[in-house]
């Protein structure tokens, strides 16, 4: 159905912006892959990537709520169409950059810092839009649709990039990037996001601006159940970020920097993506969709992240990968569901911005050390002859790469005890029990 202003609206709205989200999700991929290869190059350390991923996510986290307030009070398309813009207008500069022979490994860090400020608006802005463009029983669904978007995206970009960066060049699969931020633009120009209504918490939560920043904690604060539910994700995501911070560098450092293999890895574990959000898109997960949230983590850790550091070689490494890729769509559609089920949307930019806070809260920490801990202690400590060897060395192996596939597996292992752990707490396990929906 079309809306009057001739702009689609519900699911074929919610499939036209998905659509354009793939194909900006490939662009970002893709030179993604090209810039890694090329700090990698430059470098030869674990730290400079790790911080890129600290630049991104740190403002992300700390301007949370203030960019919930904004969504709050704004008009949800326009924020969404501000993300993709400050993405491409970003590119853009690191392009000319690279072009002129200028590009520096601190430009990168400036550009992960702008960029994650304005990617902020996208996840909640996104989020909150799903929830009044779909009836609630097709959330875990157009969540899964999203993680599959993102999956895909990873098995394709890899690809395409170590095709195309022969012929193109670094500055051709830049270039690619920026065409697809347009597309993902123009996408949403065509759809119809309707304003939600005002809700009893929505009154509740008015104020000045930085009442309305604040309000997200209030209302997170209040419900037990899923505070503690974002307590697991926190815990969660640190292990599993202290891990894949460092990813690139155990793959690249363990095969001499060969392009193709490190290429396979992200696609094979893109493929597992890609099979979870299919799974979850026709499944619809389970009908208590914490145990979607918590087998998730259990699985992902003790099958996937532990496995990917027991590896070594494109036939381990894919096995992990894909595990952990495959049950990622799965627990965070569950998860996503739940909150958009609970919350009333027309304060969900300001709770989910406050949210992802609580849960991202320990990756910027994650990102921070996971470089120095591989380079400085674990690196060492897994040589021929370094302190850890004669104990771990049976397990991963020594020399290049050994520490941080020892970082896999000791982080692999506390992702899956925290998942155990989110059962043993009726806060977690009960959350849907304990909470009305917000239309109930």
């Amino acid at each position: 159905m079309q809306s009057s202003n001739n702009q689609f609206g519900g699911m074929k709205g919610f499939t036209v912006v998905w659509i354009g989200q793939i194909i900006s999700l490939i662009g970002t991929a893709m030179s993604n892959f090209a810039l890694t290869l090329w700090a990698y190059e430059i470098t030869g350390k674990a730290t400079p990537l790790a911080l890129v991923g600290f630049f991104f996510v740190t403002p992300m986290v700390i301007l949370g709520p203030f960019v919930g307030a904004l969504i709050d009070r704004s008009n949800r398309k326009i924020m969404m169409m501000l993300s993709d813009l400050s993405a491409a207008v970003t590119m853009l500069v690191v392009l000319i950059l690279f072009l002129t022979d200028n590009l520096q490994i601190w430009h990168l860090y400036v550009s992960a810092t702008v960029t994650g400020i304005f990617q902020g608006f996208q996840w909640p802005a996104y989020s909150a839009a799903i929830s009044v463009m779909l009836p609630k029983e097709q959330y875990a669904r157009a969540n899964g649709m999203l993680e599959l978007a993102g999956n895909a995206s990873f098995v394709v970009a890899p690809l395409l990039a170590g095709a195309l960066i022969a012929p193109l060049g670094i500055g051709g699969i830049l270039s690619i990037d920026l065409v697809s931020a347009v597309f993902a633009i123009t996408t949403l120009l065509l759809v119809n996001i309707p304003q939600p209504d005002k809700s009893a918490a929505g009154h509740e939560g008015d104020g000045n601006f930085f009442q309305e920043a604040a309000y997200g904690f209030r209302y997170i604060f209040a419900r037990p159940s899923l505070f503690a539910l974002q307590l697991v994700f926190l815990i969660g995501n640190f292990f599993n970020a202290l891990a894949f911070s460092v990813f690139a560098p155990m793959i690249l450092s363990r095969t001499g920097n060969n392009e193709i293999i490190f290429g396979s890895v992200q696609s094979i574990g893109a493929v597992g993506g890609v099979l979870g959000g299919l799974a979850m898109t026709a499944w619809g997960g389970f009908n208590r969709r914490i145990h979607g949230v918590l087998l998730g983590w259990i699985c992902a850790g003790f099958f996937g992240q532990m496995v990917t550091g027991l590896g070594n070689s494109l036939l381990i490494w894919g096995i992990g990968i894909f595990i952990v890729s495959f049950f990622a769509p799965i627990l965070n559609a569950s998860n996503q569901a739940i909150w958009q089920a609970k919350v009333p949307p027309d304060v969900q930019g300001r709770v989910f911005s406050t949210r992802r806070l609580i849960a991202w809260f320990a990756s910027p920490l994650s990102w921070l050390i996971a470089g120095p801990l591989a380079d400085n202690f674990m690196e060492p400590a897994m040589s021929e002859g370094g302190q850890l060897a004669p104990v771990f060395g049976w397990m991963v192996g020594t020399g290049t790469g050994a520490g941080i596939a020892l970082m896999f597996v000791f982080s692999g292992i506390l992702l899956g005890i925290t998942g155990l752990i989110g059962y043993m707490f009726p806060a977690v396990r009960r959350v849907e029990q304990l909470l009305p929906d917000h239309d109930a």
